[in-house]
């Protein structure tokens, strides 16, 4: 879509006010308290896979003392993100743990005994201004850096797409639209300038020309502190956002805020565009000017059996216990506990999961802010849920081809572009679980593929196989046949040669 069209920017907003859901917000008491550290647990785990790609691979073994910042598993692959030390203290080695996945699936995990000293390794920072964009790319890759919005694709792989390419528009993500959650806003208003600067250090890595930040308009001090900030930066522009869910959805974001749609299966950089958290930009800013590697991060935590929902800083590996324990422990056994947001996270079955990069929020719900599991009933065919995708599908249509097995016939009605944000299901009066319907309707398509790739592979192999076979039997047969041709060539020298003695 062409942003300066004005009348179909116009026609966009429009459509955007309509998708989405107004969930009960639920941010207080948590959200007015200030960003605190929290002391050290006794034994940080470490699950090396805390990103999306490869898992990191450990460069220590057990019995090693590390020190904070020290570099304790590298990156694997194209895509993936190295481990740093969250504090000093003992290796004591590297085992299958709990870790929060949807999977439930224990994960290889690096155990440190912390030793309380929290001794750091020299760290060397630089003016990112003296940096050439590949420099920046590359100490943000080194510094361990992902997505901090959840997503966690690591940071340097989207940066890098700006050296063949500039990137005119980066967008930092300040919506923070799931409910609870305050982590980001708590962010925004204590630690605006790293914020700020943090986008100006993307931009100069991507070649952009603008930064927009977009906050939901239901965090007035985060805008203020963000917008004197970023006073005197030309190049940087607060805007407020409608506060409604899931705006901080980076399509929707996008939409937005410029007037542009990401195409079907494509990416923001295919329009010119970058999106990044604003916890990612602070972490890049603090891994730029000061060398700090990415080993801590900021969790709300809360819920109707915490005691004191707070807003905590807490070192990457620390079990959620330690963070409850903090906050005066629970008033109740939860019904549910969840690691991020209630749309969007991940429930999990023990206070001894281990924080990681992915980790916005600890939530402990009691009875009455989960739904009934058996509360679901037919779908009575009212279109709430079309009216509130904020991608525009049919989730009723998607389901009903789900539910009748025509998993092709969901993908071609956009099953992929969903983004599994979980409004269709918040709004379905039926309490219909939609978004379980699509997720497990994602993972049977990619298995599907996976198989189908497998059997062409195998298929090729045979194939390749046959065709070794045949010309291994073709050139066979021409050797025989040339090696017969030469024995009765030399028959028939032998026979001439008594005849023409005699002559």
């Amino acid at each position: 879509m062409n942003a300066r069209d004005p009348s179909l920017f116009v026609r966009l907003r429009r459509r955007l006010q309509r998708w989405g859901a107004h969930p009960e917000a639920r941010k207080y008491p948590a959200a007015d308290t200030a960003i605190t550290a929290i002391p050290l647990p006794p034994t940080l785990t470490l699950p090396l896979a805390q990103h999306i790609g490869a898992p990191a691979q450990p460069v220590v073994r057990a019995g090693d003392r590390v020190l904070r910042g020290q570099l304790i598993a590298q990156g694997a692959g194209k895509v993936s993100a190295p481990l740093h030390a969250p504090t000093s203290g003992t290796v004591v080695g590297i085992v299958d743990v709990p870790v929060p996945h949807p999977s439930k699936l224990p994960a290889p995990a690096l155990i440190i005994a912390c030793d309380g000293l929290d001794e750091a390794c020299p760290a060397e920072g630089a003016d990112p201004f003296t940096l050439s964009p590949g420099e920046i790319a590359q100490r943000v890759a080194d510094a361990g850096i992902v997505g901090l919005g959840g997503a966690t694709f690591p940071s340097a792989v989207k940066l890098s797409l700006g050296r063949d390419q500039p990137i005119p528009t980066l967008i930092l993500n300040g919506g923070e639209c799931e409910p609870y959650l305050s982590c980001d806003d708590r962010l925004m208003q204590e630690r605006a300038g790293q914020v700020v600067d943090g986008a100006r250090i993307i931009l100069r890595a991507i070649g952009g020309e603008r930064a927009l930040i977009g906050v939901e308009s239901n965090k007035p001090a985060a805008i203020a502190a963000l917008r004197e900030a970023a006073g005197g930066h030309a190049d940087v522009r607060v805007v407020p956002v409608p506060s409604r869910y899931p705006m901080g959805s980076e399509k929707q974001l996008i939409a937005w805020l410029t007037g542009r749609e990401v195409p079907s299966e494509g990416r923001s950089a295919d329009i010119g565009v970058m999106v990044h958290n604003v916890a990612t930009a602070a972490a890049i800013h603090r891994a730029i000017r000061h060398g700090e590697p990415l080993t801590s991060r900021i969790v709300t935590v809360a819920g109707g059996t915490v005691r004191t929902p707070r807003n905590l800083e807490v070192r990457i590996g620390t079990p959620i216990s330690a963070l409850v324990a903090f906050c005066g422990g629970l008033t109740a056994t939860p019904t549910r506990l969840v690691m991020g947001g209630p749309m969007m996270g991940v429930a999990v079955d023990s206070l001894e999961i281990p924080v990681i990069k992915a980790s916005g929020g600890v939530l402990a719900l009691g009875p009455d802010e989960v739904a009934a599991p058996d509360a679901s009933a037919a779908c009575i065919r009212c279109g709430a849920c079309v009216g509130a995708c904020p991608i525009g599908l049919l989730p009723l249509e998607i389901a009903a081809r789900i539910r009748g097995d025509d998993l092709p016939g969901s993908a071609a009605l956009g099953l992929k572009d969903c983004i599994g944000c979980g409004t269709c299901a918040f709004v379905c009066p039926s309490r219909i679980p939609l978004v379980q319907y699509f997720n497990h309707a994602k993972g049977e398509l990619a298995a599907r593929e996976r198989d189908r790739l497998r059997q062409e592979s195998i298929r090729e192999l045979v194939q390749a196989r046959a065709a070794r076979m045949e010309r291994e039997a073709r050139e066979k047969a021409e050797a025989a046949a040339r090696r017969k041709a030469e024995r009765e060539k030399a028959k028939a020298a032998a026979a001439r040669k008594p005849e023409e003695v005699s002559a």
